[in-house]
């Protein structure tokens, strides 16, 4: 049976002096440091077997995805099904202790961390990437395709391919910035995970 790869790209560090929750929101672009990790990216994939270029239709992930498609002369597409997730506290700072988490009005958004109850169950999340990573395999029998999303969604869809329980604490999420986390399949048939850092080092570059 032929092996395909879907590669999961988490999209690079975000430009956010305010520290707030961007989520879906427009005009957030890559730091400095981020445009850094695309290009991190775009050369941990210059040698793999790319076709396509899949990404969310956020900015920041577009960015993300443009190095590697340069490279390799490919084309971005666009797929809505592996934009970030919806969150109530969007535009706001959510930090523990801080901002819109000290407010009781905004507590009832918390009521149920297993849904979770203040943004996109987790269930909805799954669904969608799960059918984003299998039509991407349709399109690569034999290859390997990149789809540039955002953590959440990936972990998401990671946890979801491994059957393991969609909830999770967010502070244990395998998926730091700019990572990789390549889904293998042999035929129909899911194989396995590997899991990748190719920007570990400008990790330690990032502001507290």
């Amino acid at each position: 049976m032929q092996k395909t790869v879907v590669h999961l790209l988490r999209h690079g560090e975000v430009d956010n002096p305010q520290r707030v929750l961007y989520g879906r929101l427009p005009n957030f672009y890559l730091s400095k440091l981020g445009l850094e990790m695309a290009d991190r990216a775009a050369n941990f994939f210059q040698d793999k077997d790319l076709v396509k270029v899949i990404s969310s239709p956020l900015e920041r992930a577009q960015q993300t995805a443009s190095p590697t498609a340069e490279k390799l002369g490919l084309e971005i597409v666009h797929d809505p099904r592996i934009i970030e997730a919806t969150n109530v506290f969007e535009g706001k700072r959510v930090s523990v202790g801080d901002g819109a988490l000290k407010n009781p009005l905004n507590w009832w958004h918390l009521r149920n961390p297993w849904l979770p109850s203040w943004g996109e169950p987790y269930q909805e999340v799954a669904t969608r990437m799960r059918a984003a990573v299998l039509s991407a395999k349709e399109m690569a029998p034999g290859r390997e395709i990149v789809l540039v999303s955002h953590q959440l969604p990936i972990y998401i869809a990671r946890l979801a391919f491994e059957g393991r329980n969609l909830v999770h604490s967010p502070r244990k999420r395998e998926c730091s910035l700019a990572s990789v986390t390549s889904l293998s399949f042999l035929g129909d048939q899911f194989v396995g995970v590997q899991y990748h850092e190719p920007s570990r080092d400008l990790l330690a570059r990032i502001k507290k």
